[in-house]
């Protein structure tokens, strides 16, 4: 009896070759994202306000989707619902295009309260855990959203100016050194 995966008609194997074959598009993919993430550290405001545009514009495609929706729904409310969703997704998004700053100083303050509540709740979590398990590693990652929520919020308004940079420029470095270690072990299996 012949078993099949997730991968198609390939396995794994198959991929993995597939993929050595493109080392060097992966690794200059890695390093487009590593400069732009170097570049984007150098211009945290900058980097803010791309970073709220590109929400903007995600936010006004789900607010499009939302409203195509409505019209699958039967019912009245529900359709009413959907529409008024969309419309206010759309709403949000046209304000992050309007102002990117006035956005990112919202954006920054929920993202600070996240962190302190996730922390909060991961510290909650931890005490949980049994015996055994790395509830350590959990209680110190809960104190680290925690503080780094608590600094972002003690210093908003004007952390909104360069915290969502800062992230994003170091998530761009985090993943094109991602990308360019995958791609340089895969060039060394090839």
């Amino acid at each position: 009896m012949a078993t099949t995966n997730n991968f198609g008609a390939q396995g794994l194997g198959d991929g993995l070759r597939a993929l050595r074959s493109k080392w060097g598009w992966i690794v200059a993919f890695g390093a487009i994202a590593l400069i732009a993430g170097v570049i984007a550290l150098g211009s945290v405001v900058m980097a803010t306000a791309s970073a709220v545009i590109v929400v903007g514009v995600m936010m006004m495609l789900v607010g499009i989707v939302e409203i195509v929706a409505a019209f699958s729904v039967r019912s009245w409310g529900r359709f009413f619902f959907w529409l008024l969703l969309g419309i206010l997704y759309i709403a949000a998004g046209i304000i992050c295009l309007q102002n990117p700053f006035v956005a990112a100083t919202i954006l920054t303050l929920m993202l600070g309260i996240a962190l302190i509540v996730g922390g909060i709740l991961r510290i909650f979590l931890a005490t949980q855990m049994r015996q055994g398990t790395p509830w350590g590693w959990v209680v110190f990652s809960g104190i680290i959203s925690f503080l780094l929520g608590l600094m972002i919020v003690s210093h908003w308004p004007a952390s909104s100016f360069y915290v969502l940079g800062m992230f994003l420029g170091i998530d761009l470095i985090f993943i094109g050194t991602g990308w360019i270690s995958m791609g340089l072990s895969l060039r060394k299996r090839t």
